[in-house]
């Protein structure tokens, strides 16, 4: 069932996101002002392996929940960019790696109830290292982790981003690899 939108009011915006109150019908006729959250550009991420098993991740801290945890290279597709390029230069900004050609492995939207973005989600195998990241305050720690350790470092509540616990487990139930739509 289709819910009807009769109008937008914005409540904040920013060249980074807006908030609004979205006047919307339900079915059934009853009619509320709904928050919505708009994502001015969509994300790119990459899970990077490197044909040892492992998985190149980042050690950071996430002010918004105050929380640490193990994330893959992620960041909004700038202008002019494709996805495939966004993934490449957060991954070479955020670790000092190059990862190899990225492949899409799907593309998701982590909260299509109250929040408008889509993340971009690639898998690259194999990586060359180019030198430190170039954006330092991105994460405390990058590091080759155990494929074997991801199933344990989500129990532990280690890994929780959205894109990351995505990629993750698509490489997980797919550990070759089959091309999209194969």
């Amino acid at each position: 069932m289709r819910w009807t939108v009769h109008g937008r009011r914005a409540i904040y915006e920013s060249s980074w996101i807006s908030l609004d109150l979205v006047d919307v019908e339900l079915p059934d006729g009853k009619r509320f002002e709904q928050h919505v959250v708009r994502m001015a550009r969509p994300v790119a991420a990459v899970v990077i392996l490197d044909g040892r098993d492992r998985v190149l991740l980042m050690w950071r801290h996430r002010h918004v929940t105050d929380t640490w945890g193990w994330e893959i290279p992620a960041g909004r597709i700038e202008e002019g960019e494709t996805p495939e390029e966004a993934a490449v230069r957060e991954a070479e900004e955020e670790t000092g790696w190059r990862p190899g050609p990225p492949r899409l492995i799907v593309v998701s939207q982590p909260s299509s109830g109250s929040v408008d973005s889509r993340h971009h989600i690639f898998r690259a195998d194999g990586a060359q290292h180019i030198g430190p990241p170039t954006d330092i305050t991105e994460a405390e720690r990058v590091a080759w982790v155990p494929l074997s350790s991801v199933r344990g470092l989500i129990a532990d509540g280690k890994i929780v981003n959205g894109p990351t616990l995505i990629g993750l487990l698509h490489v997980l139930s797919d550990p070759g690899g089959a091309a999209e739509g194969t």
